[in-house]
């Protein structure tokens, strides 16, 4: 098993069910970027949350983050922000791909979603290779 590997479980562990302490109190919306080609986690790839105004359709930037050594990003967005609309998670997937010296087909994935219940908490992962992507609602 390679160093980065070892390197990247041992983060793993050693930081799992601390994500929430972290960001001081936990946020509603979490997500976990995971690199399928490499299988590991999808470190430093920059991510941006936005909420979709429903009187002008626009995009509101909600916050900007980058993803930890774990591939999350925790405190995306607090309890008191978060309200229900529709919001899109758009991720960098073709600057994180580059910073590796590879080439990507998609330059970004955005991922839109609607949240109908704000005391329920959300799980959006994106599983990403340099040709494929896939996500779903997690728990």
């Amino acid at each position: 098993m390679s160093a980065f590997r070892l390197q990247q479980l041992n983060s793993h562990i050693l930081s799992g069910g601390k994500t929430a302490a972290m960001s001081g109190s936990p946020s509603p919306l979490t997500t976990h970027v995971l690199n399928t080609a490499l299988g590991v986690p999808g470190s430093n790839m920059t991510l941006r949350l936005y909420r979709q105004d429903p009187s002008t359709n626009g995009w509101h930037l909600v916050t900007t983050g980058c993803t930890n050594s774990d591939g999350r990003c925790p405190g995306l967005i607090t309890q008191q922000q978060f309200k229900p609309g529709v919001y899109k998670l758009n991720f960098e997937t073709g600057q994180y791909w580059a910073s590796m010296g590879q080439t990507s087909f998609y330059p970004f994935v955005e991922i839109v979603f609607t949240i109908t219940d704000s005391d329920q908490r959300y799980h959006v992962p994106l599983l990403v290779s340099r040709f494929s992507y896939s996500t779903y609602r997690g728990s």
